[in-house]
């Protein structure tokens, strides 16, 4: 990562941390950015670096979700109890999750080498932002959705589950088409937002993983030749600007102002798209 200064590494860092939350598209800015760096996304090191900020905006999620998550896992225990004689809410949700989880990570096996070959495209990438721009404008012309957990079904939570695996596309923005695709499913806004997040922890840490292991397995010397001071710089910076992100995009699902960031995407997409095409 000796192409990776400092100042590339904070700009990045930072840029991963913001967008990695508000449903921009954080896989989108940061192939970006990397190009008119002048680095390329398809390295070595900047896949390790992407992996590393990455793991950064999973430990914002983990640190502002900590009491739900907590919450969750007690609820869980008390209601495997034979004792319980109480509604049982938290395993539904947990097999809403897992329901999820598996077309997520079927899509990510097998569609991520072609889905992630847009990186170095970004024609491809602005067709992307235009589509997440489309998701969210959506989440602003549909009816109040009124459906908690009891009604929300194992279908619905398999496409949010299918939205999330899609998002590996750059572009794509992973918080804004879960969340969208679960408002749309008549999802109430609240338990949108915390599901796209329980959903997060396994997607973001399991595909950390299959790319730390496709790093190692490509170069198995080349984890020592890491500038680590630009790596730690840059995950650090993502992890508290995507904490303050998260915060905020919180605060912007509760006053149903998602849609807000549709033109952004749409100003994005179009721009990126006649670059492209010069």
């Amino acid at each position: 990562m000796n192409d990776l200064t400092y100042v590339n590494a904070l700009v990045l860092g930072l840029l991963q941390g913001i967008t990695e939350f508000l449903p921009i598209s954080s896989s989108g800015h940061l192939a970006l950015a990397e190009k008119w760096l002048h680095l390329e996304p398809e390295s070595q090191s900047m896949i390790l670096f992407d992996l590393a900020v990455h793991l950064g905006t999973l430990v914002a999620v983990v640190a502002v979700f900590a009491p739900d998550f907590a919450a969750f896992a007690s609820r869980l225990t008390h209601e495997s109890s034979t004792r319980f004689r109480g509604r049982r809410i938290a395993w539904p949700t947990a097999g809403f999750a897992i329901a999820a989880s598996i077309p997520t990570a079927a899509v990510g096996l097998i569609f991520k080498d072609t889905l992630q070959q847009a990186f170095g495209h970004p024609f491809w990438i602005a067709c992307g932002l235009i589509f997440t721009g489309l998701l969210l404008w959506t989440t602003g012309r549909i009816q109040r959705p009124r459906r908690g957990w009891r009604r929300f079904g194992i279908w619905r939570a398999v496409l949010v589950g299918l939205g999330q695996g899609l998002a590996i596309t750059p572009g794509i923005s992973r918080s804004g088409t879960t969340i969208a695709v679960a408002m749309i499913s008549g999802m109430k806004r609240k338990w949108a937002g915390q599901f796209s997040f329980l959903i997060a922890v396994p997607a973001i840490g399991g595909a950390a993983m299959l790319e730390f292991k496709d790093a190692v397995l490509q170069s198995p010397h080349g984890l020592g030749a890491l500038a680590h001071g630009p790596l730690w710089a840059g995950t650090l910076v993502a992890t508290v600007s995507g904490y303050v992100a998260l915060r905020i995009l919180l605060n912007v699902l509760h006053r149903a102002k998602l849609h807000y960031f549709a033109p952004y995407c749409w100003a994005l997409g179009i721009i990126v798209l006649v670059w492209s095409l010069q």
